[in-house]
């Protein structure tokens, strides 16, 4: 019963209050932060539904609430604030395109819920406590009252295009340069284009590097593939990229006598991203990948980066998210 419950309220929500309340698009005044807050709880008049799918438990909480767990648990709480800003309001917007997304049908994943806790398929969110264990007293201390002045100094922003809230993707590191959506996702967005992302060196997973054998590299290919013709010998002449996207990413590479995406070779191999070289050395190979994540839309470490460098929010955003307008939430006014 309870779960029909929130089913019902998810529906009402997404069906009658969600379109009353979007939006009145304008170009927002971004008040230049002054000096730190320590606030209250954040919270508004607009509640959501999030599926913990670690306990599988419906929680209702305030929108507000939700964006403060999810800001903590998807970028550091020592990012310069105008980062955490963006990410606020790149979290918001998610959640309520989300919402809208499924607001004709059910989310496969979670019919009972607008949004869940997994980063597989929603946002990564953490509750206090989970955040005090891993990070302990003194981060909840010191960080807490920072990422809920973010949260509070954005209060109920969205990014839009055309009247509606955008799919704001964002991920780690792109490795220098953001990627086309379509050139990843295969659907083409008029605010997810490549774009540079200069200032990403103090990402820890701006480079990395993977080695595997030839012989572990040969089973995997052809257990994706059994009609791959492949040989240990002379394996690097085998080995040819065709395609890089505008970002920098691999399209299409052909391995022995097949075609396989770039997307492909990063997930069999567990790649932190499409952007690699590949080298045949010896009896390995070895994957050497700039950036981590799929590389489309904001880059966390890339927007951290301009807000040292004395970006506001709304230029990071209008910087990674081509076209977008600032707008707010009606009830938030």
């Amino acid at each position: 019963m309870k779960g029909i419950f929130f089913a019902i309220l998810s529906l009402i929500i997404s069906t009658l209050i969600i379109p009353a309340l979007i939006l009145t698009s304008c170009e927002l005044d971004v008040p230049i932060r002054d000096k730190p807050r320590q606030l209250e709880t954040v919270e508004s008049d607009l509640k959501v539904t999030v599926l913990n799918h670690k306990t599988n438990e419906v929680m209702e909480l305030y929108l507000e609430e939700y964006i403060a767990n999810v800001v903590a648990a998807e970028v550091p709480a020592t990012f310069e604030i105008e980062a955490l800003k963006a990410q606020a309001v790149a979290a918001r917007t998610y959640t309520m395109w989300k919402i809208m997304a499924f607001k004709d049908r059910e989310n496969p994943h979670h019919p009972e819920a607008d949004i869940c806790t997994s980063h597989t398929h929603c946002q990564e969110w953490l509750s206090k406590e989970e955040l005090r264990e891993r990070h302990g007293r003194l981060w909840m201390y010191n960080f807490w009252g920072k990422i809920q002045e973010a949260v509070e100094e954005t209060r109920g922003v969205l990014m839009t295009h055309s009247m509606q809230p955008i799919e704001p993707l964002y991920h780690s590191t792109s490795g220098g340069r953001t990627e086309n959506s379509e050139d990843v996702f295969s659907t083409p967005k008029p605010y997810l284009k490549s774009v540079s992302s200069p200032y990403e060196e103090r990402s820890p997973v701006l480079t990395d590097e993977k080695s595997v054998t030839v012989k572990d590299f040969i089973k995997k290919l052809k257990d994706q593939n059994g009609d791959i013709e492949i040989k240990e010998k002379n394996l690097a002449s085998q080995i040819n990229i065709q395609e890089r996207s505008d970002g920098g990413s691999i399209k299409k590479v052909k391995i022995g006598n097949k075609d396989f995406k770039g997307t492909e070779i990063r997930q069999m191999f567990e790649l932190r991203s499409s952007d690699f070289t590949v080298e045949a050395k010896g009896d390995h190979v070895i994957f050497k990948t700039r950036g981590y994540g799929h590389g489309v839309g904001m880059s966390q470490w890339g927007a951290n980066g301009m807000a040292e460098r004395g970006h506001t929010y709304d230029e990071i955003l209008k910087h990674y998210y081509q076209g977008i307008t600032l707008s707010k939430l009606k009830s938030y006014q």
